[in-house]
């Protein structure tokens, strides 16, 4: 619903109609389908709403069977890495980490050193599990989409483009992460944008998604806490804008190996703190159905219970 919302409220703001500049070849022009398309579009490829968006480059073949037999192995693939990943995670004690009640990532009976590591390592395997959750989502949307309704693949471009090889912020959630969810502009981005340019608007977006992954989370659990996700996902604003600081005295943009350790140091440092929320609210308990057929799973926890064992010993 809040997603509607905001949708409409740029819709009705709009001084100009909406243009579709790219349209699969085989596909005629019609007032219907570019409608349903305006509508259900994320990041609004092809459309001019969406003027800059980044688009990952396409690696998958071309041709329709090709296309769909890769997005098929995509699918397998990242649903088999998801499994993995979330018996994994829910392997960690407490036993709440992994379950519908929730449970924190930090182990208040480890010290304090231990525990902030072993909260980065559940951190990293919860992105993952997540990106490969996303991905397989995208490329089920991608099959129904092109074997049923008989969609053009050119309508569907990759949804990532490697994240864990970002060296700066800024191409970390400019570029590689998805950009599906482009309403934190519209929602705070460009009014916060009318009155400090566009340090408001890079401000305006990260607490608008910190506002919006809270929402998410409250049918899960009514007890979560909105500071957790407007730190985690606000924090992000300052680490981009030093960016832009250190670009403008040096001339040099943050990159290289150097960017890299920047960059993962710094999600990792806030980051914490906003999958703390998720992992609080319940997130992993609703999707042990996935994890249920992950082969050698008892050998998985078993391997992960004796990591665990073994920092509470450190």
């Amino acid at each position: 619903m809040t997603y509607i919302v905001v949708r409409t409220f740029n819709w009705t703001s709009t001084k100009e109609p909406f243009e579709r500049q790219l349209r699969p070849a085989k596909q005629s022009k019609s007032t219907l389908i570019d409608a349903l398309d305006l509508a259900s579009t994320l990041r609004g490829y092809g459309w001019d709403w969406s003027r800059g968006v980044y688009i990952p480059r396409e690696t998958r073949p071309t041709d329709r069977r090709g296309f769909t037999f890769h997005v098929i192995l995509s699918a397998t693939f990242h649903t088999f890495i998801f499994g993995v990943l979330h018996t994994i995670i829910r392997s960690f004690s407490p036993v709440g980490l992994g379950s519908i009640s929730g449970g924190s990532i930090f182990d208040e009976a480890l010290p304090f050193h231990v525990r902030h590591l072993r909260a980065v390592v559940i951190s990293a395997l919860f992105v993952f599990a997540f990106y490969a959750l996303i991905q397989t989502f995208y490329d089920l949307c991608t099959m129904a989409s092109v074997l049923v309704f008989g969609q053009d693949p050119v309508q569907w471009p990759p949804a990532f483009d490697a994240p864990w090889r970002a060296t700066s912020l800024n191409d970390f959630w400019g570029r590689r992460w998805h950009q599906f969810i482009r309403m934190f502009l519209i929602q705070a981005g460009y009014p916060l944008s009318f009155f400090l340019g566009k340090v408001g608007l890079i401000i305006g977006a990260f607490l608008s998604s910190g506002v919006l992954h809270h929402i998410a989370l409250v049918p899960l659990n009514d007890r979560s806490e909105l500071w957790r996700n407007l730190v985690g996902f606000g924090m992000m604003a300052p680490g981009i804008l030093a960016e832009r600081a250190f670009k403008q005295l040096t001339g040099k943009k943050v990159c290289g190996v150097v960017g890299w350790i920047w960059t993962m140091a710094w999600l990792f440092l806030w980051g914490n703190v906003m999958i703390d929320a998720h992992t609080k609210a319940g997130v992993f308990g609703y999707f042990d159905f996935v994890a249920s057929v992950v082969p050698g799973r008892a050998a998985v926890e078993r391997l992960v219970a004796d990591f665990d064992d073994w920092l509470h010993t450190m």
